[in-house]
């Protein structure tokens, strides 16, 4: 078998298997094994117990195996078995293993024969085995039968393929020498994982059910359908043995008087039966183990080198240490700090590339959600024109007013201003949901410690709400101060003035001629001065009753013109009915037509005889305009004003909002976490309470601190063998390098390949290859040359 080292191999394997699967990885890593497939009643179960020399498995009708059974044989002095799931108990009696089984087969896969991919670990002791470790997978079925799934066929085959697929298994297959070869379930699945035949042992069962006057000499042999690894025969206890409690020692005695006795089978029987299936299969799996030792041992650094980072906080722990607890608190609650500042300010390091968080939520809500909000309160135009009307009337009572009075002004203002409150109050409580959000975010790695995690997040959270009563009442009062004072001296409000910019005046050559000025449209009047200064005024002209025309462009001319007149045919400046005012471009006549519309001053073609009224649709409604030009006139004043103030104050909401709730709620709550926290925590509560670990975390604790001593102790194991130990494993059962690398069956001599060697001359036999174990007994005459016949077709073609 080789040295100690080798012999450490299984074991080793087996510490690993249960390693992975305590914690439900035993997938992760491709470990070696061997996985034994056949259809059902091929004769799984009977192999395997005969390995064992016990009756442990379930026998019955239909599929009995319906979870993986990862057996483990150990050999051992004493004599007993083990199962992963209940930890520290020996089994004595077998019965009670085989009971075990079916128990812990319904509790996963219940009473109605489905099927669990689930593996139970079971391990053997006994002076009777060899270190193995197999995995008896369910029997193949075509038919669902009772309340089975309509499926299991499929079912079953992928169980099987997620074991067998991978290329750290070794295909145990066995087939019924009762039945056709060429159709064997196991064999054919085997061969669309192992095409080449690398992996598979063949096992053939029921040898002694044969007909009478027929044999598998061929198969075993290897003739028939070759494997690289070839066949071992067996012969199993029938039924009625099984029920008759027949001893399995006498059973391997049967079996090997079988083989010597049978005439088809003496000249191979020390390479038949259970005792030497059990032997090359432990050859096998070591020999396995060792080539697959390189990969294995890549992976397995890799495993202990991620997990080394979340380990280190394990290594010395004491889950009583009060110290520890002290520690652990501070350093989770400063961690908790940390990371809650992160996520608000933005950090490089663990940037979520899926969705914004955190910080970048509330930004969002700062200067995209609030301002669309301000934006979304949309003025009624034909009711604020109303109100605009009755407010001047108001103003004014009995008396009929001159001028644009302010006090109407300031009342529209106030009324829109108080309309801001409820876009800034949705705008606290988006942003107080969001810090609320990042709080059980930053909480997560406080999930070891569930009370811990609570009282965080409540004392959190209550600071959060607290601190939302003091951030409304003072976007309130920024509010009222705004209601409180209307600052029409601001530099960013128009005023009275509507527009200002440089026009062209037209006159006669006589009166001057044509000469370019400063014009500046108020509400009241147009005025136009000498330059931008607006030191030496040329002229104000009131505009009641003042009217737009459009004036033909002159022959010479190349500026746009139009014209202002009094509707009552009175001087507009001077001597002058009208003015002819020019621009560089119809764009900019647009422009200025649209300002002194604002102004009251209407094109004269819209003009109604009968009234003097403006009725375009550009306008407002028909019924918003009052009977008197110069009230709509006021109207028009002030609405415009409305609209620059208002333009004001949303500025600055817009500036201060962001500024006032991270003042007083956002930068408040990172001080109180880091400053006040562990405070509150502290008297919230029993320390040692608010340390007690999940479950959850201590089972997990448990688990990885096992699976990295279980890493390590394997890296150490793998070192000492590759580097301290020489092996030298014996021949495998078939030596197959004589087979071509097509891994298919010998070629046929009549159809030579063109391409390759010479061919070979079909009346010459072929030779015995070198290194094949003979298919003769030792003293066997050697005048019958052993021919592979080619024309047999192969399960590898």
């Amino acid at each position: 078998m080789g040295n100690r080292g080798m012999e450490e191999l299984i074991p080793l394997i087996n510490k690993l298997q249960d390693a992975f699967s305590s914690i439900g990885q035993s997938c992760n890593l491709d470990l070696p094994q061997i996985a034994v497939v056949g259809g059902q009643s091929a004769g799984k179960s009977s192999v395997l117990e005969n390995f064992v020399g016990r009756d442990f498995l379930p026998r019955g009708s239909g599929i009995v195996t319906r979870r993986p059974l990862i057996l483990q044989l150990v050999n051992n002095i004493a004599e007993y078995a083990e199962f992963l799931h209940c930890k520290g108990k020996k089994f004595v009696d077998f019965d009670e293993v085989r009971a075990e089984i079916e128990a812990e087969t319904d509790r996963i896969t219940g009473s109605n024969k489905g099927i669990s991919p689930i593996p139970i670990n079971l391990r053997v002791y006994s002076p009777n085995v060899l270190n193995l470790t197999l995995i008896d997978l369910p029997g193949m079925t075509k038919v669902a039968v009772g309340d089975q799934p309509p499926d299991i066929e499929h079912q079953i085959r992928d169980m099987l393929l997620q074991f067998i697929t991978k290329e750290s298994c070794l295909i145990l297959a066995v087939t019924p020498a009762n039945t056709d070869l060429a159709n064997s379930d196991a064999l054919k699945i085997a061969k669309e994982v192992d095409p080449q035949g690398l992996r598979t042992i063949g096992v053939i069962t029921k040898l002694d059910l044969m007909d009478e006057g027929t044999d598998a000499k061929d198969i075993l042999e290897n003739k028939l359908l070759p494997l690289r690894r070839g066949y071992i025969g067996v012969v199993n206890r029938s039924q009625k043995d099984i029920d008759g409690k027949k001893d399995i020692r006498a059973a391997l005695a049967a079996e090997r008087k079988f083989f010597l006795s049978h005439p088809a089978y003496r000249h191979m029987a020390d390479r038949m039966g259970t005792s030497h299936l059990q032997r090359t299969l432990n050859q096998q799996l070591t020999n396995h183990i060792r080539d697959t030792l390189p990969g294995l041992r890549s992976k397995l650094q890799s495993q202990l080198l991620s997990l080394e980072k979340e380990v280190e906080e394990y290594k010395n722990f004491r889950p009583d240490d009060p110290t520890r607890k002290t520690k652990a608190l501070l350093q989770m609650v400063q961690q908790f700090g940390v990371d809650f500042e992160k996520c608000i300010e933005g950090s490089g390091d663990q940037v979520d590339t899926n969705e914004l968080s955190g910080g970048a939520r509330i930004n969002r809500i700062f200067h995209e959600r609030f301002p669309f909000e301000l934006v979304k309160i949309v003025f009624d135009e034909k009711e604020l024109r109303r109100e605009i009307s009755h407010a001047i009337k108001n103003v004014h009572g009995v008396r009929t007013g001159l001028f644009t009075p302010d006090l109407a002004f300031e009342v529209i203002v106030k009324k829109q201003i108080v309309k801001l409150k409820t876009p800034c109050l949705k705008c606290i409580d988006l942003v107080i949901q969001e810090l609320i959000n990042t709080v059980r975010q930053c909480t997560n790695k406080l999930n070891s410690y569930p009370r811990l995690r609570e009282e965080t997040e409540r004392i959190v959270t209550t600071h959060i709400r607290e601190r939302e009563g003091k951030t409304k009442d003072q976007i309130l009062l920024l509010i009222d101060i705004e209601l409180s004072y209307i600052n029409t001296n601001h530099e960013d409000f128009i005023g009275f003035v509507i527009r200002k910019g440089w026009l062209t005046l037209h006159l006669s050559i006589m009166k001057g001629g044509s000469k370019e000025y400063w014009f500046v449209l108020t509400a009241e009047s147009l005025s136009w001065y000498k330059d931008e200064e607006e030191k030496e005024k040329k002229y104000m002209l009131p505009l009641d009753n003042l009217k737009l025309r459009d004036v033909e462009k002159g022959f010479m001319s190349t500026k746009h013109i139009f014209a202002i007149f009094n509707i009552e045919q009175r001087n507009v400046y001077k001597d002058f009915r009208q003015i002819e005012l020019a621009c560089d471009s119809q764009e900019d006549v647009d422009s200025w037509k649209a300002s002194f519309l604002r102004a009251g001053v209407y094109p004269e073609k819209d003009q109604v005889i009968s009234l003097g009224i403006n009725k375009t649709e550009e306008a407002a409604p028909a019924e918003t305009f009052s009977m008197d030009p110069q009230l709509e006139r006021q109207v028009e004043t002030i609405r415009n004003l409305v609209d620059s103030y208002i333009g004001i104050v949303n500025k600055s909401i817009r500036d201060l909002m962001p500024k006032t709730i991270m003042h007083i709620m956002i930068n408040n709550a990172k001080d109180f976490i880091h400053s006040e926290l562990l405070a509150y925590l502290y008297s919230s509560g029993d320390q040692n309470s608010l340390m007690e670990e999940s479950a959850d975390q201590a089972q997990r604790r448990e688990e990885m601190l096992r699976m990295y001593h279980a890493l390590k102790e394997a890296l150490h194991l793998i070192g000492d063998i590759t580097a301290s130990t020489v092996s030298t494993p014996l021949p495998p059962p078939v030596n197959d390098s004589w087979i071509p690398e097509t891994f298919g069956a010998p070629p046929i001599p009549s159809r030579p390949d063109p391409f390759s060697a010479p061919p070979q001359i079909p009346s010459r036999p072929a030779r015995v290859p070198p290194g094949v174990p003979s298919r003769r007994p030792p003293g066997a005459p050697s005048h019958r040359p052993t021919i592979i016949r080619p024309a047999e077709p192969s399960l590898l073609d």
